[in-house]
């Protein structure tokens, strides 16, 4: 006859939740704000409003906020770095971006249409450890990337408020702290709680552009009505370099300096899950957003070119060299000089205040994107602490790097260009090898067209590293703290539970019922071999004679297969199969003991009765079997099992019995 515990099992559903981590709560009333989880950055700010999906040129604008923003010190960084061949040198990377970026990201957004970008794509191509350890070198150069858009926006709003004829003189030279003060605002915001507004981005966006056209519009009528401006640019060019093939030569040398002309694309895939799309796209597939989504990067990529093409030959031809340095009027703020000497102060104040609003809010969807990356993969992996689940221990410690690197930099605009550009590159370039990779792996012929975009890719990321190593040091300090945290967030977690959803087939179901009706459920953990009739009869008789189990009680075998050991699966799927006259449960996991941990409570919590599994003893240095568990998910399974029940079941006469014979 079945108990009603039988009954009530019965009826449940075939996923169950086993177990849920009970964290204390914090006593203190700051620390509980602290780990206050506001939004679901676990999801992604983009996943999170996928519902509140909008068209194709309004999501365009929120990406544009950190890429049409570039142009705000893009011309002047140009200047500086090419001088009189910056409209050659942009002009290549113009024709980088349309004939490189766009055919490689048009291709990310078709394999990730989620908005997993081309680091997930990487993740899906390089299995295990290795993909694992190239994720966390990539992420490395995210933080740098993001952090640098944080920093740099704010110096160059910093630039713009300093340089303004409205602004008292008693602010000049005091833009390390202005810039502190914008940085601090901005994670005061993120502490209280940021959501993205496409209206607030289209807003901006439509402003700031509109500014700009009227600007370059009056620089190009002041070049046509007085051409000697762009006569003289044409003789010293000759001069300086002589022939056409020479001026293009440098300049394709000089023109990986110019790449924060780039820097929007990993955006505009990552915000893919906001564009709408047709009204019967598979969701797994969805063909319409990611047409849409193929039109949001090429009229981006369109405009911004023009706006490159345009903006590098009227500042280059109408701003004296001496202007677009350090000290100088034009310094961080190109074409802000050319509103105020062409269209009068007050025009060129709102366009000031436009760049600043469009440059704060650049960082602010910097500090989004990194709330976003951080969740996504590191727990995943077991390698983020606890408290990374929350958002605001994460925006202090953003805004700490930030002021850093702020402090570090002197709120330099052009000092922090080489950095920016090394994240935005590495990026680009990883984009690129996923691209390569993934024709090959499908056999296309379109794979030597990836390879040489990714040549050149990584010339020019190996050239920008060259000539400023800034970005890499950064990179490497991001990258060493990532990979160190990481390792010890890995080792700390490992004997946690990890396992919060079982689910079991009606089989393994039907065995555990019968089980408990003999009492005891005895279980027996059995390393997969030839799974045959005699490998389970040995190990039954070891097991019996070794743990003084009843001749006539039954038992189950519990056999786990290891996965992928570098992911912390939230899920243990268990089938039942009978093999002879045994009973096996079998799964895969990417961690032995906390497989073995999970299905034993589940056991308990859907039968009531306390389980019993039996282990045999394993012969070898411990430190090396933990490193094995550790890494690869199995190891001495007996001892490190205990450890997890014990850890997940605080009450010895509640927790399932561990034997060992």
């Amino acid at each position: 006859m079945e108990t009603s515990v039988e009954k009530r099992t019965e009826h449940r559903r075939p996923a169950d939740v086993v177990h849920r981590v009970r964290r204390r709560r914090p006593a203190h009333p700051f620390v509980r704000w602290l780990l206050h989880q506001p939004d679901r950055y676990s999801e992604g700010p983009y996943e999170s409003h996928a519902r509140n999906r909008h068209p194709w040129w309004q999501v365009m604008c929120l990406t544009g906020v950190d890429y049409f923003s570039t142009l705000g010190y893009q011309p002047g960084i140009a200047a500086l770095a090419a001088g009189l061949l910056s409209p050659i040198a942009t002009l290549i990377l113009v024709l980088l971006t349309l004939l490189g970026a766009f055919p490689i990201y048009r291709r990310v957004a078709s394999e990730s249409p989620h908005g997993e970008g081309s680091i997930a794509m990487l993740e899906r191509l390089l299995s295990w450890w290795k993909g694992k350890l190239f994720v966390l070198v990539l992420l490395g150069f995210v933080a740098t990337d993001f952090v640098i858009t944080i920093t740099l926006s704010a110096a160059d709003a910093t630039a713009h408020i300093i340089e303004n004829p409205f602004v008292p003189a008693a602010l000049h030279g005091q833009a390390v702290p202005i810039t502190l003060v914008l940085i601090g605002v901005l994670g005061i915001v993120f502490l209280r709680g940021f959501r993205e507004a496409i209206g607030l981005a289209v807003a901006l966006v439509a402003t700031y552009l509109l500014l700009n056209a009227i600007v370059l519009g009056v620089s190009f009528y002041e070049l046509v009505t007085h051409p000697l401006a762009l006569t003289d640019w044409e003789r010293a060019l000759f001069t300086q370099h002589g022939s056409p093939l020479v001026m293009v030569g440098i300049a394709l040398l000089l023109f990986p300096k110019l790449a924060l002309g780039l820097s929007g694309f990993e955006t505009g895939v990552a915000v893919m899950p906001l564009v709408k799309g047709g009204p019967n796209d598979d969701p797994a597939r969805p063909a319409g957003r990611i047409r849409n989504t193929h039109k949001l990067l090429l009229t981006a990529a369109l405009t911004m070119s023009g706006y490159l093409l345009a903006s590098s030959l009227v500042t280059t031809t109408l701003i004296p060299h001496e202007e677009f340095e350090e000290g100088g009027a034009a310094y961080g703020r190109a074409l802000a000089y050319l509103a105020h000497a062409y269209l009068g102060e007050w025009f060129g104040t709102a366009y000031d205040l436009s760049t600043i609003a469009i440059l704060w809010f650049a960082g602010a969807s910097a500090m989004a994107g990194l709330l976003n990356i951080v969740p996504r993969y590191l727990p995943r992996y077991g390698m983020a602490p606890d408290w990374a689940r929350a958002t605001r221990p994460l925006v202090l410690v953003f805004v700490a790097v930030a002021f850093a690197v702020t402090i570090l930099f002197r709120a330099s605009v052009e000092a922090q260009g080489g950095a920016y550009a090394t994240g935005v590159l590495v990026l680009m370039s990883s984009a690129a090898v996923a691209v390569t990779l993934s024709a090959w792996r499908a056999r296309q012929r379109t794979v030597w067209i990836y390879l040489a975009i990714a040549l050149v890719f990584l010339y020019t990321t190996a050239v920008n590293v060259i000539e400023r190593p800034d970005g890499i040091k950064i990179a490497s300090f991001f990258i060493v703290a990532i990979l160190v945290t990481s390792l010890a967030s890995r080792t700390m977690r490992s004997l946690e539970l990890r396992i919060d959803r079982v689910e079991v087939d009606e089989t393994a179901r039907r065995f555990i019922r019968e089980a408990v009706r003999h009492g005891e459920i005895r279980i027996i953990a059995n390393h997969p071999d030839q799974r045959d009739g005699r490998e389970y009869l040995i190990k039954e008789r070891e097991e019996r004679e070794a743990n003084h189990i009843p001749p006539g009680d039954p038992v189950l075998f519990f056999e786990v297969k290891v996965s992928d050991a570098s992911e912390f699966a939230p899920t243990l799927k268990i089938k039942g199969e009978q093999i002879g006259p045994y009973r096996v449960l079998t799964a895969e996991h990417s961690s032995v003991p906390n497989a073995i941990a999970a299905f034993l409570l589940y056991v308990r919590n859907t039968t009531g009765a306390r389980p019993h599994a039996y282990f045999g003893w394993v012969e070898g240095n411990p430190l090396a079997y933990l490193a094995r568990f550790i890494f690869f998910g199995e190891g001495d399974i007996a001892p490190v099992t205990r450890e997890i029940l014990r850890r997940a079941e605080p009450n010895p006469k509640l927790r399932p019995a561990i034997h060992v014979g």
